[in-house]
């Protein structure tokens, strides 16, 4: 999809406070620092709508972009090291698992790993709950291009084994920097908002 649209409407705690309306929504997921921002400003063609920080922890709220008035991105607070008491990461988990099981308007999660390295425990969790609650999901490997792409296919392949993904879950590489991957994500993202 060409993106010349895309605008980031609200950033939401509460059910109360999420956008109306029934466009479909896409929540994108993973832990805190694996590149969620530059995720979103690359499918979106834009340099800095969403906010990347070098400080894990910088997404603290749901943050929904619309983008041409077809669809909105939901970029969800990262998990894992973010330093933060235990008490404000459980409210975060509180806040992501009310939006993921009670939405309707969310047609899928992508889940964002780093390719470099197998998916942690967190990203391990993180697949499991959406899967017990049927929730469809993509995955998406990410920084491609911080590794030799004849290393590709194996790197894509621990992801696989570690998730234990299963077979109608798609896994893409994907590169923030170079765009590869890009239109395959969004190729699929379209399927999935039909």
């Amino acid at each position: 999809m060409k993106v010349t649209e895309a605008e980031l409407v609200i950033s939401a705690v509460r059910q109360e406070q999420y956008p109306e309306g029934h466009l479909p929504e896409i929540a994108l997921a993973g832990r805190s620092n694996v590149g969620k921002s530059s995720f979103i400003n690359k499918m979106i063609n834009r340099k800095a709508l969403a906010r990347t920080s070098s400080k894990p922890g910088k997404t603290q709220t749901l943050n929904f972009y619309k983008i041409e008035n077809k669809l909105y991105f939901v970029d969800v607070p990262g998990y894992g090291f973010a330093k933060v008491s235990k008490k404000e990461r459980e409210k975060w988990g509180r806040m992501i698992e009310t939006y993921m099981t009670s939405r309707k308007q969310l047609k899928t999660v992508v889940l964002i790993v780093d390719v470099r390295h197998p998916p942690t425990n967190d990203d391990c969790l993180m697949y499991n709950f959406l899967k017990y609650y049927k929730i469809p999901c993509i995955v998406v490997a990410t920084k491609a291009d911080k590794i030799p792409k004849g290393k590709w296919a194996s790197h894509l392949k621990t992801a696989k084994e570690t998730l234990n993904l299963e077979k109608e879950d798609e896994i893409i590489l994907f590169s923030s920097e170079t765009g590869e991957g890009k239109d395959k994500v969004w190729a699929s993202l379209m399927e999935r908002i039909k």
